[in-house]
């Protein structure tokens, strides 16, 4: 595999398709991105990535399904069981002949004439591949899926499985044994470890560094419990009955409640705040140095989605799993590879779990050193580094001589 690039090759096309259903799809696709355009990263690839929000832009029916699923996942994760096995047997866009307005996505495909496909999303890698294809050609273009699931359980879709990609890339080796079971070829399947932005992938923190953002940044005691609470891209989160929980419990830690775009929840949290004086609790709307707020918090509150865990695991910030509401198909593949991989404990799956789950960490700061280790050790090796060189690798194979156009 070739490690450096000349200035002057040719710079070849990625296309990525992602979809906003969830936060963790879309996170994929803008941090292989951003680490084609970085400098430090794999700029000297020479690889021009397009994303593509496929489901939305294709049609109005598909993007009503997102808005569907992130509705279900804010209010009503429980559902998530029915919409979730009925796309398993019943997916719309599985064949290329049944894709309402596959031919304004083949337009796309000929506009940006890409030398790889790439698919972070599991209903993009089977009916948009063969719709492509018949805009590229056998040679011109080479298909992958990239897929961030870390268990083979109830909940890893069917659908992530292409066997005739070119090559599927797993977040963790428990993903290619799901890929390899369902029927990708092992000389298809490669673990390339977590896509996430490059700030997750710098130099930890130091002891000073992390004291001064502890002091400086977020006003707190840096020798007290930081309990961070986390809410995921579409808003979902249950901070004020947390907080109201912890207080019932006279348990007081040092809290930092993100809210993201969420300005009913920041504005709810505030007021809450705000009448409880005596605690300290620190409001944060849409932040973008998570990687550092993880690194110094004692612990994050969160669902068990796949994009916040893996931000969680690089970070070796102990999780506490929010379920509150029911646990998604999707969201239960992680908790599994915790609980199964590392006997992690169980969800908290109501409000009045959270305070003997924060109190258990605080009067035994030894099994929370445990957990921070063992949350380090998951972290991978790997950078995304190296699967843009495999995308590069990939593109190289290709012809230059796309089908004419229909």
């Amino acid at each position: 595999m070739t490690e450096n690039r000349s200035s002057s090759a040719k710079t070849q096309k990625v296309l990525v398709l992602s979809s906003s259903t969830g936060g963790g799809h879309d996170m994929r696709a803008k941090a292989l991105k951003t680490w084609a355009e970085s400098c430090d990263g794999g700029k000297h690839l020479g690889l021009d990535v397009t994303i593509h929000q496929a489901l939305e832009t294709t049609s109005q029916v598909y993007r009503f399904g997102v808005w569907l699923y992130n509705w279900i996942q804010r209010f009503f994760p429980f559902l998530h069981h029915i919409y979730f096995n009925y796309l398993e047997w019943f997916s719309p866009v599985r064949r290329a002949r049944s894709i309402i307005g596959g031919k304004g996505f083949q337009e796309i495909v000929r506009e940006i004439h890409p030398s790889v496909i790439v698919s972070t999303h599991a209903h993009l890698n089977h009916g948009f591949f063969d719709l492509a294809k018949e805009v590229t050609g056998k040679d011109s273009c080479r298909f992958v899926t990239y897929c961030g699931e870390l268990f083979d359980t109830y909940g890893f879709s069917k659908h992530w499985v292409n066997p005739e990609v070119d090559l599927f890339i797993g977040a963790v080796r428990e993903t290619g044994r799901g890929a390899e079971r369902i029927g990708v070829s092992q000389d298809k399947n490669w673990t390339g470890g977590f896509l996430l932005k490059p700030q997750f992938y710098q130099k930890p923190m130091s002891k000073k560094e992390r004291h001064d953002f502890i002091v400086n940044r977020l006003r707190l005691d840096p020798n007290k419990f930081i309990l961070v609470l986390a809410t995921g891209e579409n808003g979902a989160n249950n901070h004020i009955k947390f907080l109201e929980q912890l207080e019932k419990a006279e348990l007081r830690p040092q809290v930092v409640a993100m809210c993201g775009r969420d300005h009913d929840t920041f504005k709810d949290v505030l007021i809450w705040a705000a009448e409880h004086r005596e605690w300290t609790v620190r409001t944060i709307g849409y932040y973008d140095r998570i990687h550092l707020l993880l690194q110094v918090a004692s612990a994050a509150v969160l669902r068990p989605g796949t994009g916040t865990t893996s931000e969680a695991i690089m970070c070796g910030c102990p999780i506490i799993f929010n379920t509150v509401g029911g646990i998604m198909p999707q969201e239960l593949i992680t908790v599994e590879y915790f609980i199964r991989n590392f006997s992690w404990p169980r969800p908290v799956g109501r409000p009045r779990s959270l305070p003997n789950r924060v109190r258990r960490w605080i009067e035994k700061p030894e099994e929370l050193r445990k957990a921070r280790k063992t949350m380090e050790s998951i972290r991978p090796k790997s950078s995304p580094v190296q699967i843009l060189k495999r995308l590069r690798d990939l593109a190289d194979e290709t012809s230059d001589d796309y089908l004419p156009r229909g």
